[in-house]
């Protein structure tokens, strides 16, 4: 089948990180800082990341990270979620401290280790996602007040930009930043419930989506010299939206893609063809019943490719291998399993075994 290149206003940077490399989506299980980012670093080495751990609660999920980095917005959390709040409170102070902690045991890991990563990833909430999962003071979503999303949308900027120099800080690594946007495909259907829970939020179009997605994409990219990954592990992802905003890398799962539409394979198509990279997510974010082979956990992205009609070398050239999503609900020996498959499938890509 044949593709057709895109050309952007607004290219995508080139991406850095080296041929076979593999990483993860974000979260990971346990309470641990320091034992997770030991493992992270020991397992993914070409491509670590700043782990999350949800499992501590209020402040350590996708959300509460990522308001714990909102400059001049404060959030408290309320029996229905996260809430604007007047002034910082123990739970947006509990998300900083949080996020303080993984950076020191991070820094503390890698220094135990001598480890000298090139490249670390850090995730944060995209913009959508944020302002769905948050409420207003008067309990509606952000995402209905046009006005407090790009309040939100500058303060995430501003405080993530923040972030990302103390990264590279303490670790002496370039930064990859990665948003996450699960929530996207509800966000576009206009199938979010109300406040009330009679009702859904009307649909944002997808030309306003786009358009906040590229503000947070370059504005990201100029402050880390590097492309920026958008990830969404909805079974069917926006590709053609998030393709049209110059991200350079774009993060899936691909394990669902076997029945998937022939307009959702050509959006692939046409996102790889342009020069986007790919993140597949292939290895189970739970552990299954019997533990795939290293082929068995290609399969996806080797039919995805013939499908496709591409070389399988596209593999080598513009793809990194990841789990499905985050492993939070992972046992701690699949979690080192997963990520070890990973490593190995971004190395296989390079260097195919002859079985393939």
């Amino acid at each position: 089948m044949g593709h057709t290149v895109v050309v952007h206003e607004e290219s995508a940077q080139e991406v850095k990180w080296p041929r076979g490399a593999g990483t993860g989506i974000g979260s990971m299980p346990g309470t641990d800082a320091a034992e997770t980012a030991a493992i992270v670093l020991g397992e993914l080495p070409d491509l670590p990341y700043l782990p999350e751990l949800p499992e501590r609660g209020v402040g350590a999920d996708l959300i509460g990270r990522s308001c714990g980095l909102l400059v001049d917005l404060a959030v408290e959390v309320v029996p229905s979620g996260y809430r604007v709040a007047s002034r910082p409170g123990r739970h947006y102070r509990r998300a900083v401290d949080l996020m303080r902690w993984d950076l020191d045991a991070l820094e503390d890991a890698r220094q135990r280790a001598g480890a000298h990563p090139r490249l670390i990833k850090t995730q944060v909430a995209g913009p959508w996602t944020l302002t769905a999962n948050v409420e207003t003071a008067r309990g509606h979503r952000v995402l209905t007040d046009h006005g407090a999303v790009r309040e939100f949308t500058e303060s995430l900027i501003e405080g993530l930009a923040a972030h990302v120099g103390e990264l590279r800080e303490r670790t002496g690594a370039a930064v990859i930043v990665q948003f996450d946007e699960p929530t996207l495909p509800e966000v576009l259907a206009g199938s979010l419930p109300t406040a009330s829970g009679y009702d859904t939020v009307s649909a944002v179009r997808a030309p306003e989506a786009r358009d906040l997605l590229v503000k947070v994409v370059q504005a990201m990219e100029r402050a880390t010299g590097n492309p920026v990954v958008l990830h969404c592990c909805a079974p069917r992802p926006p590709m053609a939206l998030l393709h049209s905003t110059g991200a350079g890398a774009i993060s899936f799962d691909a394990t669902t893609l076997d029945g998937a539409p022939a307009a959702l394979l050509d959006e692939i198509g046409e996102t790889w063809d342009s020069g986007t990279e790919l993140l597949l997510g292939l290895v189970p974010g739970m552990e299954p019943q019997r533990w795939p082979s290293l082929k068995e956990a290609a399969g996806p992205a080797l039919r995805l490719v013939d499908r496709l009609g591409f070389n399988r070398s596209i593999l080598a050239e513009r793809a990194v291998a990841t789990p499905v999503c985050g492993l939070a609900g992972a046992t701690g020996e699949w979690t080192r399993r997963a990520l070890s498959l990973t490593r190995e499938l971004g190395k296989a890509f390079v260097e195919p075994p002859e079985s393939w």
